[in-house]
Parts: structure tokens; sequence; C-alpha cells
């Protein structure tokens, strides 16, 4: 027997000695160990120290338009009012939605003016003053505009009710250019 009361595989090292068996004569690698006991989920908040962040995220930064990191709220508790630097596909969709019905609409007033048509909306009336591509230009980026500041504003309360507004809006008004086009 080797110095520490095993054969020749102890004093070889644990790459050559023999394995010991269980107590119903399986080895230690084919026994079946308990499940480990479930880790206790912390029900209240754990205080970690100050909050490390200077300041919290602005509303707009660098990251805004360029490979931001943070898509939503930490806390499910801090999701009203606050800002985030990524934003989601639905929100992209919906501003690309108004968007896209912004641009029809500016054609197709232009198509019904050329047709004998009116403007009643007075602030377009006043814009188609300047010619064409000024009241398209104009009006797309004053739409534009409103919609960078609705989107960034996507976790107010009153944003999102003003971004599916304008959504619905705008595509009634496409709808209802689309129908006098059928009169």
């Amino acid at each position: 027997m080797g110095a520490f009361g095993g054969g020749l595989g102890s004093r070889l090292g644990p790459w050559f000695s023999r394995p010991r068996r269980g107590p119903i004569g399986q080895s230690s690698s084919e026994r079946v160990s308990p499940p480990p006991e479930p880790k206790p989920v912390p029900t209240a908040f754990v205080y970690r120290g100050p909050d490390r962040r200077r300041a919290p995220t602005p509303r707009f930064s660098r990251y805004t338009l360029w490979g931001g990191r943070r898509r939503k709220p930490r806390r499910d508790d801090e999701r009203e009012g606050s800002f985030v630097d990524v934003y989601g596909g639905r929100v992209f969709l919906l501003v690309l939605w108004v968007a896209l019905m912004n641009v029809g609409d500016s054609f197709f007033t232009l198509v019904h003016l050329q047709a004998g048509g009116v403007e009643l909306n007075p602030v377009a009336r006043m814009l188609l003053t300047t010619g064409r591509w000024n009241f398209v230009f104009t009006k797309s980026i004053l739409i534009a505009l409103a919609l960078i500041v609705l989107a960034v504003h996507k976790n107010f309360h009153l944003a999102r009710i003003g971004l599916w507004t304008a959504a619905g809006t705008y595509t009634c008004l496409v709808a209802y250019h689309l129908l006098l086009f059928r009169m």
C-alpha cells in the first residue's frame, strides 16, 4: 500500500486510480446526485449602493441615431415618462407610415387642386401660395419635426396618443382623397 492508504493507483496520481464504488456497486460518475436546492428569489428591492449613472438617459444623445443600447426602461415602474436610446420596430413603422401618408396627402392635394379642387386647410392654403415644391418641402419638414418629437417621447402617454392619432388621421385623409377620384 502507498503512503496514503491506496494501492499503486494512488501513488501514480488520480489518472491511474481505480474508480471508487458507490453503495450499490456504481462508480461515482454513475451516481445521481440530488437536485440542487432552488435559490430564493428576492421579493424586495436590494440596495446596492448609490446609482452609478451620473444622469438619466437624455432626450437626445449621440446614441439616439447611431447605435444606442437602451431599448426599454430598466424597471417596470420607470416605463412611463422615460427616454431610451434605441426605438423599436413598431415606432419606426408607425413614423414611416405617417410620413408616407403625408407624402400621399401632399401629392393628392396637388392633383385635386389642378383638377379644380379647393384647399380647405388655411395653413396649407398659405403654403400653396409659395409654390408646389415649397409646399411639399415645407409640409414634409414640419411633419418630420413633429414625428421626431413624438418618437423621442414614445414612452409618454400623450405622445403615443399623438402618434396613433396622426396615423389614423392621415390614413383617413388619404382614403378621402382616393374616394374623391371615384366621384
